[in-house]
């Protein structure tokens, strides 16, 4: 069973920086894409970043380009969100997620979940 932990959340002033970190067990194949989501309040989950299991390209969001960074270490089964400049809008559960899914692009549907992170942005 697929099991995802995150950490690495917390306060924040704004233009602050933070990592997250979301260690990943129990994977059964070789083949798995991998992101970074977030739910604010009152608001839709939303992905932030992935990574495509075919050749490690990376997406991100329109609002977090420039600003947040996804990276992988997999002899540590870890993926990293770093994010930076962040501002008021970031405040949200981030949640990471996995999908057995083996492509150049990421997958729309995420089967396995961690248990999501807060980040909080505030003066």
């Amino acid at each position: 069973q697929v099991q995802l932990v995150e950490s690495g959340g917390g306060l924040v002033q704004p233009g602050g920086s933070l990592r997250l970190s979301c260690v990943g067990s129990g994977f059964t194949s070789e083949h798995y894409a991998l992101a970074w989501f977030r739910q604010a309040p009152g608001k839709e989950r939303e992905r932030v970043a992935c990574i495509a299991s075919s050749d490690g390209r990376r997406f991100y969001a329109d609002f977090v380009k420039g600003r947040f960074t996804m990276s992988s270490d997999n002899a540590k089964n870890t993926v990293y969100l770093e994010m930076t400049n962040l501002n008021a809008d970031d405040t949200a559960v981030y949640y990471c997620a996995a999908q057995s899914f083996y492509s150049i692009l990421c997958p729309r549907d995420y089967g396995h979940w961690g248990q999501g992170t807060q980040v909080t942005v505030s003066s």
